[in-house]
Order: C-alpha cells, then structure tokens, then sequence
C-alpha cells in the first residue's frame, strides 16, 4: 500500500478517534464523572493527535522505505486502538472481562504502540531529498 493511503487512512482513523475522545469527554462532564479521564486522554493524545500528525507527515514527505511505511501504519493503528481498549477493559472492567486478559491487552496494545513510535524515528531518517 503506497504512503499517500496510509497518509489518508491513518488521518481518517485519527477523526473517529477525534470524535470518540470528544463524546467522552461531553459524557464525562455531562456526569459529572471522571472515571474515564484517562482513557479519554490517551484517545486524544494517542488516537486523534499521534494519527493525524503521523498520516500528515505521510502526505508531505516522500519516504524511500515504503514497507517501513506499511509496517508503521500497521503498527499505529493496532497498537492505539490496542492502548486504549485495553486501557478501558483494565480501569472500566466493562461486561466483567477477566482482570488478567485486560491486563494483558493494556500491556501488549501498548507495546505495539511503543514500537510504532520507535519505527517513526526511523521513518523520519528515510526521507526522500527535494530538490
């Protein structure tokens, strides 16, 4: 998949967070409850801010390591989705999940996104020269 899709995947991906993180925090003070204050931060912060600044980046620069691209892609999207679901499953406990899977998955969607900012380092070094 060519960087331009990943640019405009990962953008889109980052709104429905946007609006997630939105309609908790109105839910959140519509309540008058806290108890998703950081899970709704990490939707912001993670999902709408690192997404759309990374699918922003995709759009302006040429990158030479195209499956670099690809693999980063893939590694921001689950790795966020993976932080945040399991960061609701291990302070929420939604549907009584087992508190030792929703450790796990906090843990593991959370390793996964440490790797997606560690290979973006590396993206940024792989940039084509203009000019």
């Amino acid at each position: 998949m060519s960087q331009e899709k990943w640019g405009i995947r990962l953008i889109r991906i980052a709104s429905v967070f946007g609006l997630i993180g939105a309609v908790l925090g109105s839910h959140m003070a519509g309540a008058g409850s806290y108890a998703f204050r950081p899970i709704h931060a990490h939707i912001l912060l993670v999902g709408w801010l690192s997404l759309f600044a990374w699918g922003a980046f995709y759009r302006i620069f040429d990158v030479r390591a195209k499956k670099l691209v690809t693999f980063h892609g893939w590694t921001a999207v689950i790795g966020s989705v993976g932080l945040t679901l399991g960061m609701w499953f291990q302070f929420i406990q939604p549907f009584g999940v087992n508190k030792t899977f929703s450790l796990i998955f906090y843990i593991i969607g959370g390793s996964i996104l440490l790797i997606s900012f560690a290979l973006f380092i590396f993206v940024t070094f792989l940039i084509e020269r203009k000019g």
